[in-house]
């Protein structure tokens, strides 16, 4: 992903709020020899400076991390279209306004280990369950749904590298941003 300087985060507190706050995103594998990646789209729990995650055991995610455990995990949001009209204030020709689109993307990307130990697999649905649902009482899956852990895989991302991207309109002056914000506001969503 082409990240200019002013789409860049202000720190890595910023990409990593945003990351936490998402919670789904597309798990990205390419395996050895495919002509094409294996794309999975997930929910997750970030566990700074792991992602956890789990899935089917027919899932073909996971036939391409036996070939090669290194993945992607792709997280985007906070997107919004703007019309060219938008882009122009004051006297400025709204025809001759350039059209956008504004969002924020994570991509964390590292070696990832598969989990099929059923209390490995247990403990890991323990910590997605405590972020997810902290506030539910939920049986154990250790002991109520043992049985049925040999039907998922718990995967771990171990996050090696981060490319961020929030694309808000930083390439542009204050008052052309603030004309969009206004007009953000006035259409209600998305965005």
């Amino acid at each position: 992903m082409h990240v200019p300087g002013v789409d860049r985060p202000i720190d890595d507190e910023e990409w990593r709020a945003f990351v936490r706050a998402q919670g789904f995103g597309h798990l990205i594998c390419m395996g050895r020899d495919r002509e094409v990646p294996v794309v999975v789209a997930t929910q997750y729990v970030f566990e700074d400076p792991v992602v956890l995650m789990h899935v089917a055991v027919p899932n073909p995610i996971l036939g391409a991390l036996g070939e090669r455990p290194a993945a992607v995990l792709e997280v985007a949001g906070d997107w919004a279209f703007i019309p060219s009209s938008w882009k122009a204030i004051g006297d400025e020709d709204p025809r001759l306004g350039i059209p956008t689109t504004y969002y924020a993307a994570v991509q964390l990307s590292g070696r990832v280990e598969v989990i099929e130990d059923p209390d490995e697999l247990a403990a890991l649905l323990r910590r997605q369950l405590a972020r997810l649902q902290g506030d539910v009482d939920v049986a154990d899956p250790a002991t109520e749904h043992r049985a049925r852990l040999a039907s998922i895989r718990g995967v771990v991302l171990h996050v090696e590298s981060v490319v961020a991207k929030f694309k808000y309109g930083g390439n542009v002056d204050e008052a052309h941003r603030l004309a969009v914000v206004e007009r953000l506001r006035a259409r209600g969503g998305p965005g």
